[in-house]
């Protein structure tokens, strides 16, 4: 039979849950705009009853108060992480493909590669009614010299906007490495709460919102494992491991401990691509394992990082070892090993369309080595290409295991990121000034004092204070057209030296105009311009040169069509996630948000409910006070 006091405990009981809900709707109010707070409730249920040995056999006890829990669906927040990788992604691609795309504009306001190019081809057709005056040579020099300078600057700018990525790279490395040491930190807290029997809700709701930031620079995924006694397994710990993990399924944290990553700048001697900066930075974990930047799962700003800085459109240097050999003794009697690489990629057929570095970093096979120069060869007797590297670093140990194995320069990244652009500056330059340069050093084209003519377009040495005028370049085919045998030497005076950040007009040339040459016959007399009409005919004749099927002069619509389409796809990207994730954080926050209405109207009802339990124990008293005071019991 239950206590005479029976009565009072249930409502005791009900006083204290009450209580207790209405202390967590103040909280609830308290922290609507807490970022990353998640609606807390109270659990309860129904006490044991309370068995009787009468005809209702068992009596209600109460309520029992078992915890204070916080409402969170684990799949929309999956579904959030999911999202915010890919809306980080294509923020940052979004913002720099338009920076690009304002690069290579050309309008009322910007004067770009059209209005320049046009100009260069309008003092051509001044120069063709007067071949032999030195004033239209100037003019037309001029225009020339605007051209090159417009590509150092496209040049100067794309190089500046890949510093930029770095340093934003490093950026983002450094928080992640501050997210992970939070939530370690966290996970201890969280244990040491939990294990004394309460709910870290709060801090529960930190680990999750710093997951949400760090989803937004790197994809996430979580798992929350449960610790075990070892000793008794059936004993709850009420300990768990909370696992995360990075760029697809890299471990950054678990339970207290964490990695963190570093970045580690690329020296001079390890370029991937001509045109690439120094000290870009990889990527590698403290503890020296390596860290996978280019694997098909990476998302988040880390992603769109990458892209926009080492995007090359799938087009590296790859190929297989054919043999290792050693070169000739040089000038010190020693001899150097070489490996050689036999390429098929139709964009490695011609040093022109390469941008791969003249000294720097290669992978052969499962060795990396750094290789001092290479020669480009073609083999007319089996239609073959190879590139022959070569290694004077005396360490460098190769063996002939590694014939028939894959080599390669980096890496494919099939976005048209900052090295894609180069290289087609560096393509359109080549091939340009190959064509112009065959038209006005012909054989038999003389400048104003009667010589030999010069080439005009040449490329300016990185190294020092002089010109490569591009005279080593070879033949390519005999007089009959028909394909020859041929190599080309990184470091020879050839085309491939010119990119846009070297190319320039010849010193001698731009000081003196008159050695520009005009026409073939010396004494045909000054007003000969058949020379400056092959040049107005590489204007638009495709024959003379193409590129991508294209005219000359077609050059920057090819660029801005890329440019463009990814511009254009970034920016489609960008605004489906960002709705998308509007639209999640939306499904989320109905479940966990804090609603000011709703907490309201249960203010009023745990109010109410409170006041009932009050009015109960009032009862209970009175009750008792009858019956112990006027009854005598």
């Amino acid at each position: 039979m239950p206590s005479q006091f029976f009565g009072l405990n249930i409502a005791y009981s009900s006083l204290l849950a009450s209580n207790a809900a209405l202390n967590t709707t103040a909280n609830n109010i308290a922290n609507e705009e807490t970022k990353g707070y998640s609606k807390q409730q109270v659990v309860t249920q129904a006490s044991d009853a309370l068995r009787v040995f009468s005809k209702y056999g068992c009596a209600g006890a109460g309520v029992d108060t078992l915890s204070i829990e916080r409402l969170r669906n684990e799949y929309y927040d999956i579904r959030y992480w999911n999202n915010n990788a890919n809306l980080g992604e294509y923020t940052v691609k979004d913002d720099y493909m338009k920076m690009l795309e304002d690069y290579f504009k050309d309008d009322d306001e910007v004067v770009g590669f059209n209005t320049l190019f046009g100009a260069m081809y309008d003092a051509l057709e001044e120069l063709s009614k007067h071949g032999g005056d030195a004033t239209y040579k100037q003019a037309f020099l001029q225009s020339s010299t605007s051209l090159t300078d417009y590509f150092n600057s496209m040049y100067a700018s794309l190089q500046n906007t890949q510093k930029d990525l770095n340093a934003e790279l490093k950026v983002t490395v450094d928080q992640i490495n501050s997210y992970a040491s939070e939530i370690a930190s966290l996970n201890k807290r969280i244990n040491v709460i939990e294990q004394s029997g309460g709910n870290a809700n709060e801090l529960r709701d930190q680990r999750g919102y710093i997951v949400d930031k760090l989803s937004e620079l790197v994809d996430v995924e979580t798992e929350e494992q449960t610790v075990y006694d070892p000793n008794n397994p059936d004993r709850d710990t009420k300990m768990t491991r909370y696992l995360v993990k990075i760029a697809g399924g890299q471990s950054l944290v678990s339970g207290t401990n964490y990695n963190t990553l570093e970045c580690v700048g690329r020296s001079n001697t390890e370029k991937r691509n001509q045109s690439d900066i120094d000290g870009i930075y990889d990527i590698k974990w403290s503890n020296g394992n390596n860290f996978d930047l280019h694997n098909a799962s990476l998302k988040g700003t880390l992603k769109g990082i990458i892209d926009v800085r080492d995007g090359n459109n799938n087009e590296y240097f790859h190929g297989t070892i054919t043999s290792i050999g050693l070169t000739e003794p040089d000038a010190d009697g020693k001899r150097h090993q070489t490996a050689t690489v036999e390429v098929t990629a139709e964009y490695l057929k011609d040093l022109n369309k390469s941008n791969l570095a003249e000294f720097g970093k290669i992978r052969l096979y499962d060795q990396e080595v750094c290789y001092d120069n290479f020669t480009f060869s073609y083999d007319a007797a089996t239609d073959k290409y190879y590139y022959t590297f070569e290694m004077s670093d005396s360490n460098t140990a190769l063996n002939s295991s590694k014939i028939g194995k894959e080599a390669a320069v980096g890496v494919g990244n099939r976005y048209q990121g900052i090295p894609y652009y180069m290289q087609q500056m560096s393509e359109w330059l080549r091939e340009y000034a190959a064509a112009f340069n065959k038209i006005v050093a012909q054989e038999g084209s003389v400048d104003g004092y009667g010589d030999q003519a010069k080439n005009l377009f040449v490329a300016n040495s990185l190294t020092g204070d002089f010109q490569y005028n591009c005279v080593g370049e070879p033949d390519k085919v005999d007089a009959n057209g028909n394909p020859v045998s041929y190599s080309i030497k990184s470091t020879d005076n050839a085309y491939y030296r010119i990119t846009a950040g070297s190319v320039d007009i010849d010193t001698a040339i731009n000081r003196d105009a008159a050695l520009l040459g005009t026409h073939t016959v010396a004494t045909a007399g000054q007003d000969k311009y058949d020379v400056v009409e092959q040049m107005i005919d590489l204007h638009t004749n495709k024959s003379r040169m193409s590129f991508r099927g294209c005219s000359s002069e077609e050059f920057l619509q090819c660029i801005l069509s890329d440019i463009t389409l990814n511009t254009g796809a970034a920016r489609t990207f960008h605004a489906k996630y960002d709705e998308l994730g509007n639209t999640i954080d939306n499904l989320r926050l109905s479940v966990s948000g804090v609603d000011k209405d709703e907490e309201g109207v249960d203010l009023v009802k745990y109010q109410n409910a409170y006041t009932l339990a009050s009015k109960m124990i009032n009862c209970f008293t009175e009750i008792y006070d009858r019956l112990i005071l006027q009854t005598g019991v």
